[in-house]
């Protein structure tokens, strides 16, 4: 009688355990799967940044008699040199990650406010400059448009919106130097015309107003 039992019974345990075997193997696939994709789970990674992040301290790295900033950029190639514009102080420029400044702008420069700085992604010696403190305040210092140097520095030139007044922010291309687009606030205290964003296709040479209310 038991054999019988356990003979009637041997097609279900015999079920039971295919598809048992068939789970296990569907998760063994998927496991590889997700192995072959090197997928990494965020909370694998963000206990070794936090202790990275917990090591590092602020310090100051001047330049020390240049005031206060809106505008600050680095070259993506080269990462010990930045670009420092001062609102009242003009460009200053660093090679060795902030140990020593240089103030490349005050022999070519009308102004000395500076508002946005950006370096070209596909050329770090193209670098543009926009003159005039757009953080609004009850006193700001006023640009005479933009400025463009093809050597890092050496030499600027500049290349028009001279009534723009405040340059905010400056965009290039990513692999065009001569395509970047320019917020300007123009008279900050009341209404104008030049407000808006422009855009350059030809480096600067011309500009055109492509945003504005």
């Amino acid at each position: 009688m038991i054999k019988k039992s356990l003979l009637l019974l041997l097609p279900f345990i015999l079920i039971s355990f295919n598809g048992f075997s068939q789970k296990k193997s569907k998760n063994k696939t998927q496991a590889v799967k997700k192995s072959e994709l090197n997928i990494v789970s965020p909370c694998d990674t963000c206990d070794a940044t936090s202790k990275i992040i917990k090591g590092l301290n602020w310090r100051n790295i001047g330049p020390f008699r240049a005031g206060r900033s809106l505008a600050v950029t680095g070259v993506a190639s080269q990462p010990l040199t930045y670009y420092f514009g001062a609102t009242g102080g003009g460009v200053w420029k660093s090679v060795d990650g902030g140990q020593n400044w240089a103030s490349i702008s005050d022999s070519a420069f009308k102004s000395s406010s500076v508002g946005a700085i950006a370096v070209a992604p596909s050329d770090p010696n193209i670098v543009y400059v926009g003159m005039g403190e757009a953080d609004m305040r009850g006193n700001i210092s006023f640009g005479d448009g933009m400025y463009k140097s093809n050597n890092a520095g050496k030499t600027w030139q500049s290349i028009g919106l001279k009534n723009a007044d405040a340059i905010a922010n400056i965009e290039i291309h990513p692999t065009n130097p001569e395509i970047l687009f320019c917020s300007a606030m123009g008279n900050p205290f009341s209404p104008n015309k030049e407000r808006g964003v422009y855009r350059s296709k030809n480096g600067g040479k011309s500009w055109d107003l492509v945003l504005s209310k």
